[in-house]
């Protein structure tokens, strides 16, 4: 009796209760969010002030090198005329700047992911609430990335009814050129 207790506890574990395969009757579907994310519109107008901002920042590190290489010219071509106390001070003017130079990088890196996390945060926010729309109205139980699995149950791409359901146009194809039929035997 035992041993059929124990049996019957091993085979509900492995096999699970009868009805309980409830992955079969739900429907999966997959989306490329990086497609999606790409083809909104607001994602472009983000991307282009994206660049703009990126550019401010290198032509602000641009202005900080500049000014040290005329700030090094200058302390070269005067330091022989200047007191001990005029060249400590624009010794330590430099290396003030030259820190500021070399931290520029990483501070520039940190600007911008928080101005990409700031125009992108709102897009992704709406793809993902879209999606989202989109699987419950659809009767989707499940939803998953594209490209994030290398295998996978059959399942639905949901780009084009998230697309849809988002007004966005899908971009026409090039119609192709006049087939060329191959000459008959002669």
């Amino acid at each position: 009796m035992k041993n059929l207790i124990v049996a019957l506890v091993f085979g509900i574990s492995i096999f699970g209760l009868p009805g309980t395969a409830v992955s079969q009757t739900q429907k999966i579907g997959y989306i490329s969010f990086d497609e999606l994310i790409g083809s909104m519109p607001e994602a472009e107008k983000a991307s282009a002030e994206l660049q703009e901002y990126q550019a401010a920042l290198q032509q602000q590190g641009a202005t900080y090198y500049k000014e040290l290489n005329e700030l090094d010219s200058l302390f070269a071509k005067d330091s022989a005329s200047m007191n001990k106390a005029t060249k400590e001070l624009k010794r330590n003017d430099m290396i003030a700047l030259y820190q500021k130079v070399q931290g520029w990088q990483q501070t520039m890196q940190q600007m911008l992911e928080e101005k990409k996390s700031a125009l992108l945060g709102p897009i992704q926010k709406k793809a993902v609430e879209n999606v989202k729309l989109v699987a419950k109205e659809a009767g989707y139980a499940y939803v998953l990335e594209a490209g994030s699995l290398l295998v996978t149950p059959p399942a639905d791409d949901l780009l084009p009814l998230v697309k849809k359901k988002m007004g966005i146009k899908e971009p026409v194809a090039k119609p192709a050129g006049p087939a060329v039929k191959p000459a008959a035997g002669k």
